[in-house]
């Protein structure tokens, strides 16, 4: 599904197609959802995934940050879904503050297992929902086999295909304008 924003475009599952609402289940189930973030990726699965950014950042001016969440802080789930918290982090993170407005997001939920990818407005004319539905469904694939990290640089390395075909050296690249390092919460 795609849902235009001012300055973005939020890809996201087809089933998240109706406008979120209030849930309790959804509350009840981050909640309870034990904290495993840092459990599912080590120091070394960390620094192999900003090291695939680190990578796939070169010879263009995409910008790419990865989001691991653990669960939606519980002053948030019950109103909250995952694609609204992509696109809340999106805004909160600075992704959309790239010079030519390159900037993605790859939100990953442990708790739900659901991929969100926010791109910036530099990006939405030349891709389509599917280009991006289809890299959420293989790193759901790979969530869902237990190949946590494997599953995120495969994402990485699939966005980067993208911006490589979008920008085709339009622009030299460019200093680093978001961290490489992937942000663990919770």
């Amino acid at each position: 599904m795609v849902t235009k924003t001012e300055t973005t475009e939020i890809i996201t599952e087809p089933r998240l197609q109706q406008a979120s609402q209030p849930s309790f289940k959804r509350w009840i189930r981050h909640f309870c959802y034990l904290p495993a973030s840092k459990r599912y990726f080590s120091k070394m699965d960390q620094n192999a995934i900003a090291e695939a950014v680190k990578q796939a950042e070169q010879g263009h001016v995409g910008e790419i940050q990865v989001v691991i969440e653990g669960y939606i802080p519980c002053a948030l789930a019950y109103s909250m879904n995952t694609r609204q918290r992509a696109e809340q982090l999106f805004a909160e993170l600075g992704v959309w503050d790239t010079e030519f407005n390159s900037g993605v997001l790859i939100y990953l939920n442990l708790c739900e297992q659901k991929v969100e990818i926010v791109i910036d407005r530099g990006i939405q004319k030349a891709t389509t929902q599917q280009d991006w539905q289809a890299i959420c469904d293989h790193m759901i694939r790979e969530l869902k086999n237990k190949n946590y990290k494997q599953g995120v640089i495969v994402g990485v390395m699939e966005v980067v295909e993208i911006l490589n075909r979008f920008y085709d050296d339009k622009v030299q690249d460019l200093e680093n304008e978001l961290s490489n390092q992937p942000i663990i919460l919770n």
